[in-house]
Formats: C-alpha cells, sequence, structure tokens
C-alpha cells in the first residue's frame, strides 16, 4: 500500500486550519458573551460630587470615569484605596471591585477652597 505524502500534509494542514478557526470563533464568542464595564461618571465642582451617593454590588467591577469642572481636585475613597486626582478638562479612569459590603465615603483631598472640608460624598455596597 502505497502513502501519498503529499495529501496527507494537505490533509493535516487543513484540519489544523479548521481548528485555528473554530478556536478563534470560540474564542471570540467568549469574549463577546462577557459583560460591558459599568461606567459611573463622576463630575466635580466646588465643592460637590455629582453623584454623591453611589451604589455598588460586592464584587462586582466598575470603572469611575472622573472629570473636575472647574479645579483640580481629589477623589479618595480610603476604604478601598482608590485614589486619583480630577483635573478639569481630562478624564481619569478607575477601575475597580469592591470587596466589602457597607457605606463607605469619599472625599475630595486636594484643598479646594472653603467648602472643601465638606466635600465627600458615599459608596454603598450591598
Amino acid at each position: 500500500m502505497e502513502i501519498n505524502h503529499q495529501r496527507r500534509q494537505f490533509l493535516a494542514g487543513t484540519t489544523l486550519a479548521g481548528l485555528g478557526v473554530a478556536a478563534a470563533t470560540v474564542t471570540g464568542l467568549a469574549l463577546a458573551q462577557q459583560p460591558a464595564d459599568r461606567i459611573i461618571k463622576i463630575t466635580s465642582k466646588r465643592f460637590e460630587f455629582t453623584p454623591n451617593r453611589i451604589d455598588l454590588k460586592k464584587n462586582q467591577p466598575v470603572v469611575f470615569e472622573l472629570t473636575a469642572l472647574d479645579v483640580t481636585m481629589g477623589f479618595n475613597a480610603p476604604d478601598f484605596h482608590v485614589r486619583a486626582d480630577m483635573v478639569p478638562g481630562t478624564v481619569s479612569r478607575i477601575r475597580f471591585t469592591p470587596d466589602k459590603a457597607g457605606e463607605f465615603t469619599f472625599l475630595c483631598d486636594i484643598f479646594c477652597g472653603s467648602g472643601h472640608e465638606d466635600m465627600s460624598g458615599t459608596i454603598v455596597v450591598t
């Protein structure tokens, strides 16, 4: 019995190529099924954050998009070790996953004038 080596190589190559396409399709489907990041836009202006209450679910990742409307401010959620500068004209992004339930304070940690000490909000994690 004679073996046709060219045919065997062609069939092996075709099978591997088919597997590659199948793997890419499965990978693409897995990526498409992942939920999009939950984005929460937070703005600051003297002397408030909007929103000043943020409701989150424990162990569900979110992205904060932070923007200052007037002067440079700081966003600090010390219970989660989350901190970023908020600079007018730019968007700062913080990706984080709350790992504990409860009510937690976030605050401005860059002095922005009189009223700064009352600039805070609440993160509620259930």
